[in-house]
This record gives C-alpha cells, structure tokens and sequence, in this order.
C-alpha cells in the first residue's frame, strides 16, 4: 500500500488506509449516507449461494489492480472517505465518495478529488472516471469545475440514472471529446491525430 497523506488546514487531513481500517468505516458510513437514502438495490441479496461463491472467484480475479482508499480526518476522527480502483490498463474508477453531512460545504469533497487525480495521474491511468446520481448537482459541478467532462447518461439497475464524468490528465484527450461531440471544431492537432 501507498502511504499518502495531506493537511487541509489545522483540523482536516486525507490519509491512505489499509483495507482493514477503511473497509468497516466504509460500511458503516457508505449504508448510512448513501444507500439509506435512496432505493440502492445490492445485487448480493439477489444471488444464490452458488452465485455469491462465483462472484467471490471473481473479485480474486481482480486483486492485483491497483485499489486506493483514502480517509478524510477531522482532527483524528473520520468523517469522509474515497474508494477507487483500476479498471483497465489506462482506466482508473472513482467508484465511492462521501463527506459525512455535518462537514460538508468546506471544499473537503474538491480536495478529496484533488487528491485522487493526482494520484491516479502520476500512476499513469489515461482516464478517470465517476457515475453520480444525475440530481446530485454538487458534486456534479464540482468535478465540472474540475476538468471532467460528461461522457455518458445510463439507467442502472443498481441505483438509477446515473451520470458519468471522465476526466484525462492529457488535454488532448479532453480536446477530442469536444470534438466528438460536436462542440469543438477540429484544429491541427487533432488533425494530426487523426489523419485528417
């Protein structure tokens, strides 16, 4: 595991945890802020045993890629999180997030975010990504704000409609998704690359 760590100010930081001190956190907060307010369908209780031992087989398959868990301290207390992890070679998955509600409003969800493209950047990966709610325009604007860009509106089974944003660390790959969905004209570079 990577040891990071980050001091907001005097009394909030973001750390790198182990998976035994993030995952029981994660738990606890991510059923209580997320899923208890919304329709969160967990597949899980959906799945027979048999299912369940299938599902186990292939999460181990998907143990050597990388995984960051990141807390966000007040003080010593945690009160925010961040879960991500590799899905391709050059993908990398924002896949849960959270400021406990008593801390929001602070800027501590941008720092956070921050943070994980910064990481997630220096390894390398190509593209981060994210899926919101498409009504949670706070977070929503915020990674706008941010650098990432829309790439996807879906309806899931697990939670709805949901958004997905991309950010890329290379310009050039923002470039080219303006100018695939028709809002960037085509200048040389992007002629360059595509043989145009």
């Amino acid at each position: 595991m990577n040891n990071y760590k980050w001091t907001i100010d005097d009394n909030y930081s973001i750390r790198s945890m182990t998976a035994e001190e993030f995952d029981p956190l994660l738990r606890k907060y991510s059923k209580e802020i997320l899923e208890d307010q919304s329709q969160f369908f967990n597949i899980n209780n959906a799945l027979s045993k048999d299912e369940l031992e299938l599902v186990k087989k292939l999460d181990e398959n998907l143990s050597g890629r990388f995984k960051l868990r990141l807390g966000v301290f007040y003080k010593h207390e945690f009160i925010g999180w961040h879960f991500g992890r590799q899905d391709s070679r050059l993908q990398f998955s924002m896949q849960n997030s959270g400021i406990l509600p008593e801390h929001r409003r602070k800027g501590l969800y941008t720092e956070l975010v921050k943070r994980v493209l910064e990481v997630a950047t220096a390894m390398g990966f190509q593209c981060i990504t994210s899926q919101h709610h498409v009504t949670n325009n706070a977070v929503i604007i915020s990674k706008l704000k941010l650098g990432f860009v829309i790439a996807a509106l879906e309806v899931t089974d697990i939670v709805g409609t949901v958004i997905r944003l991309n950010y890329f660390p290379k310009e050039i790959r923002r470039k080219m998704t303006e100018y695939r969905d028709g809002s960037k004209r085509p200048d040389a570079e992007i002629k360059k690359y595509l043989g145009i």
